[in-house]
């Protein structure tokens, strides 16, 4: 009898040991079908919306990679401010009263080369594209802070077609120009900005007549005029000027820290200095569905497995250019003297010195050109590596040459500054606007290669960048207009570490 019972006892416990793992077992299994399921984003909903910063208001598949982007990168370490987010929700409601369509829109237009004072609340910055994705994107960021800044509504001229490559990115309305808008037609220089200056045309010490819209030309190669758009005194004349039509290929962001009656504003939307880049490009910046697809397709078939990856974007400034030497080198040089890429030995001594587990490092090179990732590919598949890690490489594209505006290049180099974005390092060619792109949308301090001279590897080959922020490559000069004013503020503005005569947000006081 006692022999029984505890053979019934035992076939008890033994029963729901088994229940008990069949129930874990389901769940696990169920929790890895959901991970794996394109709609789950393993992160609370709030980071799925990037701590605020993206509306809810958006159908998802509209634009995939709006709510999609969480599945693809690490959380950013860098939150929003509270301030930034209700700013930005401000803003959306201002572009739905004053957007295309709406009959406050409608009175702005039809007051163009009228009486100011009746334009009402709604005032208008006009984006003009420029050749360069990269200095397309830099400058695209730098108009919509200034547009927060001053209360304007970020309208994008349509001359180049920017619907192939980013969605909508304010809810309930659009940041497209009309087509038949007139005033593009308009635009020559005598209603530039620094040529009216010039000429005398307009006198920002003065409230004279205020023009019904102005061109602000901020170009690479601006004049002294142009340039004090920067200035405080022209800022207070300018922001009573209902249309204002800007054309730049800068990140002129970090010069508008420098304007005393910004400052105390840019500092309660970014406590941290040199996150402008980083949040208002990821508030912006949605890849179409088309663009989209390239880049989870190719994640997913050669990143996503990889153990560690890193991005290699190489930006050739010369000429001949194409594939030379003394690039290759460098990178080599770089990569290897600051432990991103293993060095290259021989199977005996990987043999003897296998102190770790190895990795797989994938390694996303981006270039014009194939020799760069075909010479690294070779090394790392005839030679072993010395901490015997697996390094894979891998190039989406190799157009050859430019081809800006045309539809399928933009597309493609869209995807590939974005794949750059996901890797967990970073290194980049110097002043190129497509590695800032890069560096800006993963949260990421690149290494930066320095610009060859004579056709010789620099040494050192690269360095750190201390922020993530783009370069402004051309500004006016810091000790300029608001001389008096601004010695505080520089201790957040920086000469670029690869450019001596540009400069950059920091959120640090080290000097480079």
């Amino acid at each position: 009898m006692k022999l029984r019972t505890l053979f019934v006892t035992c076939l008890l416990l033994w029963s729901l040991m088994l229940l008990s793992l069949f129930i874990i077992f389901n769940h696990r299994l169920l929790d890895a079908m959901t991970v794996n399921s394109p709609s789950y984003s393993g992160k609370p909903r709030e980071d799925k919306l990037l701590g605020g910063l993206l509306s809810e208001e958006f159908d998802e598949g509209s634009c995939l990679s709006r709510y999609q982007s969480s599945l693809y990168r690490k959380p950013s370490p860098y939150e929003p401010s509270e301030y930034l987010v209700s700013k930005l929700k401000s803003y959306e409601m201002l572009h739905k009263r004053c957007g295309p369509g709406t009959e406050a829109f409608k009175r702005a237009t039809e007051q163009l080369g009228h009486d100011t004072r009746s334009c009402g609340e709604c005032r208008y910055i006009v984006w003009v594209a420029v050749h360069g994705l990269g200095n397309r994107i830099v400058s695209l960021v730098s108009a919509f802070l200034y547009a927060l800044l001053t209360e304007r509504v970020l309208l994008l001229d349509q001359g180049t077609d920017m619907r192939h490559l980013f969605c909508e990115p304010f809810p309930g309305t659009s940041w497209l120009l009309p087509h038949d808008f007139p005033l593009m037609d308009q635009l020559d220089s005598s209603r530039c900005y620094g040529t009216m200056l010039k000429t005398d045309a307009i006198n920002s010490a003065t409230t004279g007549t205020i023009p019904s819209y102005l061109y602000l030309y901020l170009i690479h190669d601006y004049e002294d005029h142009d340039k004090m758009f920067f200035c405080e005194r022209d800022q207070n004349l300018i922001r009573q000027v209902p249309w204002l039509v800007s054309n730049s290929n800068q990140y002129f962001v970090p010069s508008l820290w420098l304007i005393p009656s910004f400052q105390t504003e840019l500092i309660k939307l970014f406590p941290q200095k040199d996150t402008v880049f980083h949040h208002l490009g990821r508030y912006l910046l949605h890849p179409t569905n088309q663009v989209w697809g390239l880049i989870t397709r190719f994640y997913n078939a050669y990143l996503s497995r990889a153990d560690e990856t890193l991005g290699v974007q190489v930006r050739v400034f010369s000429n001949p250019d194409g594939y030379l030497e003394h690039v290759m080198n460098q990178i080599l040089s770089c990569t290897q003297r600051e432990k991103l890429l293993p060095e290259l030995t021989t199977l005996e001594s990987q043999v003897t010195n296998k102190s770790t587990s190895p990795k797989l490092k994938a390694v996303l090179v981006t270039s014009l050109y194939p020799e760069y990732s075909e010479k690294l590919r070779a090394m790392y598949w005839e030679s072993p590596s010395s901490t015997g890690d697996m390094v894979q490489v891998y190039q989406p594209s190799q157009e050859m040459f430019q081809q800006t505006d045309e539809k399928l290049h933009d597309q493609k180099a869209l995807a590939e500054m974005y794949l750059l974005s996901l890797t967990d390092k970073l290194v980049t060619s110097g002043l190129s606007t497509f590695g800032y792109v890069a560096q800006g949308l993963g949260g990421l301090k690149a290494w930066i290669l320095y610009r060859p001279t004579n056709h010789t590897t620099p040494d050192p080959p690269c360095v750190r960048a201390v922020s993530m922020e783009p370069c402004f490559h051309r500004p006016p000069p810091i000790n300029g207009c608001q001389a008096k004013t601004t010695v505080n503020s520089t201790r957040f503005v920086r000469r670029c570490e690869e450019w001596t005569t540009g400069i950059k947000l920091v959120d640090s006081t080290d000097v480079f």
